[in-house]
C-alpha cells in the first residue's frame, strides 16, 4: 500500500531529527577546538524549518545555556518574528562557531564547516546570514551549488537553486543603538515579505 503525504513527511522529519541528535552528539565529543570543558552553543529550532538564521560567534548568554539565540537576541527575534507573522516555529538558528572560544578565529574549520551539515539537514527555503563575518563564513564554506553572497542588508538573494538568502547587520551589535536597531529591521522585515509569498501548500 502507497505511503501518503503526511507518512512521507513523518519519515523525513524523524530522520531530519535523527541526523540533528547525531550531530549534536558528534560536537559534544569534539575536541578539535580550545574550550576546555564548556560545552558547544547548538543550533536549535525546528529540525525542517523554512527559515535559517545564521550569525557568526556566541555571546556569554548563549555560551551558559549552550543554546544559538538565547538571551537578547533571542527575544529581539521572537518579537521581530511575531510582527512579521512569520511561524517561529518554522525557524532554525545556530551559528557559525559553536565553541565558546575567546577568538571566534580560533575555532575549527572542521567544526565551522558543520553549518554545510545544518543546511543539508534542515533543508530550508530561505538563509538569513546575520553579519559581515557570517556572510564570509558561508562564502567559504562548501555549499553545494552555492553562488557567493553580497553584503547587501535586506536584498534578497539566491544562494543555491532552491535556499534564497537575506543578509542583515549582525543582531547582537544592533540591540543599543537606535540608529543599528532601525539598520536590522530594515533588512530583517525582508523576511516577513519573503515569507508571505510562500506558497500555502
Amino acid at each position: 500500500m502507497p505511503a501518503t503525504d503526511d507518512e512521507i513527511r513523518e519519515k523525513y522529519l524523524e530522520r531530519a531529527i535523527r541526523e540533528l541528535n547525531s550531530l549534536t552528539r558528534e560536537l559534544q565529543a569534539c575536541d578539535a577546538c580550545p574550550r576546555g570543558g564548556i560545552m558547544p552553543v547548538l543550533g536549535s529550532g525546528h529540525p525542517q524549518a523554512d527559515v535559517f538564521l545564521l550569525k557568526h560567534a556566541p555571546m556569554p548568554s548563549e555560551v551558559e545555556e549552550g543554546v544559538a539565540f538565547y538571551g537578547r537576541s533571542g527575544t529581539a527575534l521572537m518579537k521581530a518574528l511575531k510582527r512579521l507573522q512569520v511561524d517561529p516555529l518554522a525557524v532554525y538558528g545556530t551559528l557559525c562557531v559553536k565553541c565558546p572560544v575567546g577568538d571566534p578565529s580560533l575555532a575549527d574549520e572542521g567544526c565551522v564547516a558543520r553549518v554545510v551539515e545544518e543546511l543539508s539537514i534542515v533543508q530550508p527555503k530561505v538563509v538569513v546570514v546575520m553579519g559581515e563575518d557570517a556572510l564570509q563564513v558561508l562564502n567559504e564554506l562548501d555549499v553545494p551549488l552555492a553562488k557567493p553572497l553580497e553584503y547587501v542588508p535586506g536584498a534578497r538573494q539566491q544562494l543555491t537553486p532552491s535556499i534564497d538568502a537575506i543578509v542583515t547587520p549582525n543582531i547582537d551589535e544592533c540591540l543599543d543603538e537606535e540608529d543599528a536597531k532601525r539598520a536590522f529591521w530594515s533588512a530583517f522585515r525582508v523576511l516577513g515579505e519573503w515569507y508571505a509569498d510562500l506558497p500555502p501548500y
